[in-house]
């Protein structure tokens, strides 16, 4: 028998299942590391809407166990969460991390969400959500689609400089797929200027008829693009303008969050 509460097997949480005081202890974590110079103890018990004495054994409980310090009359984090974060980084990828993200995009609107990186003059896929729906282009991770007709390409293109993109657009190996196909360098050059201007890309039945697909990219501290994250549907699911109004802001969301994780490393 299988004994196990209900929430683990995804079913919505009920109050009884929840320990009101740990998510109160939560709340105060999160006050406190929202004040790094720390918090009077009328602040936090303020901050969290709790009673003084309520707020008063929280943080004391902090502090034995080693989470927060107490200085005079101030409240602050320790290290100690910080050690625990250097930990569970350690033994997550950024993919692991991404993936759970990417679902929440996928069954939110039914569609296929993919994460890829630039190799060569290829994307190369390093996570993938299939959607509910089938399209005719089957993907795994480790797939290969050339860069110069695809949402996540263009994105990716985009971070380089003007005589980058113009050498990798002289040295690729460019044809039309679709009638749709941009194939004319120069042409291509504009569409990724367009990308680098807008913050996104749409890719309208170059690489396969009836497929389109919206992307974005994934950025690291320094502002560097380190990968693209996209959404692709069957034309008759969305126009583009739909795509814009529909899945690009969910799309731009997930990829903050993908982005905090990358700001820890």
């Amino acid at each position: 028998m299988d004994d196990r509460p209900e929430s683990m097997h995804g079913a919505t949480p009920g109050a009884r299942d929840l320990v009101g005081s740990l998510a109160k202890g939560l709340g105060v974590v999160e006050i406190l590391a929202g004040a790094p110079s720390g918090l009077r103890l009328t602040e936090v018990a303020e901050a969290a809407g709790l009673t003084r004495a309520g707020a008063r054994r929280l943080l004391l409980t902090l502090v034995a166990e080693g989470y927060a310090r107490q200085e005079g009359r101030h409240f602050l984090l320790s290290a100690k969460l910080l050690s625990l974060t250097r930990a569970w980084l350690g033994g997550s990828s950024l993919w692991a991390y991404a993936e759970p993200i990417m679902r929440e995009v996928s069954q939110a609107l039914g569609e296929s969400c993919s994460a890829a990186v630039l190799e060569g003059e290829d994307v190369v896929y390093v996570a993938r959500v299939a959607g509910r729906r089938i399209v005719s282009v089957s993907l795994a991770v480790g797939a290969r689609l050339p860069a110069y007709c695809t949402s996540m390409g263009r994105v990716l293109l985009s971070d380089l400089d003007p005589a980058e993109l113009a050498r990798f657009l002289e040295k690729a190996t460019i044809r039309a797929n679709t009638p749709k196909t941009v194939t004319d360098r120069q042409a291509l050059a504009a569409r990724v200027a367009e990308v680098r201007r807008e913050g996104y890309a749409i890719v309208d039945e170059e690489l396969e008829l009836g497929l389109r697909s919206i992307a974005v990219p994934v950025r690291a501290r320094t502002g560097v693009i380190v990968a693209a994250l996209n959404v692709s549907t069957q034309s008759a699911r969305f126009s583009c303008e739909e795509m814009r109004q529909t899945i690009l802001p969910p799309l731009i969301e997930a990829a903050a969050k993908i982005e905090d994780f990358l700001a820890l490393q």
